[in-house]
């Protein structure tokens, strides 16, 4: 039912789930740092708490995310993160 992931030895960990409200998601935890992410399928990303600085592909300036927001990133795709704070987020597998 749940699945526990850790990336960046140890900075980022989630816990994946599937619920009928939702579908597939993840929720996680941030910790300082610079990360880059690969998708296989699109995600929407929601920041919980903190704040995310983002590079979605094709883009050339990075954006802030701040709690509250949300961005999409396409399947097939990498995007670039950097976390200023601890951050939570959760991400849906669209």
């Amino acid at each position: 039912m749940l699945n526990v992931s850790e990336y960046f030895d140890g900075k980022v960990k989630s816990i994946g789930f599937t619920s009928a409200s939702t579908g597939r998601a993840s929720v996680g935890v941030m910790a300082e740092g610079e990360y880059n992410f690969g998708t296989a399928q699109a995600e929407e990303m929601t920041v919980v708490s903190g704040s995310l600085k983002v590079l979605l592909p094709g883009e050339t300036e990075w954006k802030i995310y701040q709690a509250g927001t949300a961005f999409n990133v396409p399947e097939h795709s990498e995007f670039h993160l950097q976390v200023a704070e601890p951050t939570s987020y959760l991400c849906r597998y669209l």
